[in-house]
């Protein structure tokens, strides 16, 4: 099975890189005990995997990087790794080339924005490795100010998706090789996905009959205030009639369907 090879003490090693002198042969299982406290308060017993292999992985991840990973948590068959920006490129520099994770394709790079946090801004990197057919999730923080270590270096498929979290929080990635909007237009205000942006926007784009050309102009807001909880023209004809030809029989709604 997929995780019992991945937490087999023979899987454990570096395929390459400096770092095999650090993670070479299965001793590290023996030297670094699992000593973190995970916690599991937060998840769904009902929910949580079966088996407890991935969870068991996750404990396996979290004895060989105890300074890297805070700590992880197994809801449904996910498996999340929570760790501070500083640690975020060797996590996913290991989890690359280690010969029991293999995570060769980073997926997906999100942003989520929580304003009433100190560090607003949680960064999420998804994780496939094709060779055991399994993903992890891998989560860390920021504000406003903050850069996260950029990805771009280790995967290709980071250049993009760090430049749309960039976009669309404004999400700062330290040595990205080209951080710039990449969904917004030019010489746009402000980043959509974030929580206090307002829905109208900045400003407004049209175009200038007289001038001939496109123009962007602060928002007029008619109103400051629109209830929108009133009856459309469509809905104020009535019931409307039975039109079912003669010999068609409806089915009756029983007592509990009415």
């Amino acid at each position: 099975m997929l995780l019992t090879r991945l937490t087999s003490p023979s899987t454990v090693g570096l395929a390459r890189g400096p770092a095999a002198a650090f993670l070479h042969s299965s001793r590290v299982l023996r030297e670094v005990p699992a000593t973190y406290t995970y916690n599991t308060t937060e998840a769904n017993p009902d929910l949580r995997t079966g088996d407890k292999r991935l969870y068991e992985y996750g404990r396996h991840l979290t004895s060989l990087l105890p300074k890297f990973i805070q700590q992880f948590s197994v809801w449904k068959d996910e498996l999340t790794l929570y760790v501070a920006p500083s640690a975020l490129e060797p996590v996913a520099h290991f989890l690359r080339d280690h010969t029991g994770a293999q995570f060769k394709q980073l997926t997906e790079t999100a942003g989520v924005d929580y304003p009433n946090r100190d560090q607003r801004f949680e960064v999420v990197h998804q994780f496939l490795s094709l060779r055991y057919n399994s993903r992890v999730r891998v989560k860390t923080y920021c504000d406003e100010t903050t850069p996260v270590p950029s990805l771009a270096s280790l995967y290709n498929s980071a250049i993009w998706f760090e430049r749309e979290a960039y976009d669309m929080y404004g999400i700062i990635f330290l040595n990205h090789p080209d951080l710039r909007r990449i969904l917004t237009d030019y010489g746009f205000e402000g980043h959509p996905l974030r929580k206090d942006f307002p829905l109208t926007g900045y400003v407004e784009v049209r175009y200038d009959d007289e001038r001939k050309r496109v123009v962007t102009e602060p928002v007029e807001m008619t109103q400051a205030f629109r209830n929108f909880d009133y009856s459309s023209a469509w809905e104020q004809t009535g019931a409307g009639r039975d039109a079912a030809p003669n010999g068609y029989e409806r089915e009756k709604k029983s007592a509990k369907q009415a």
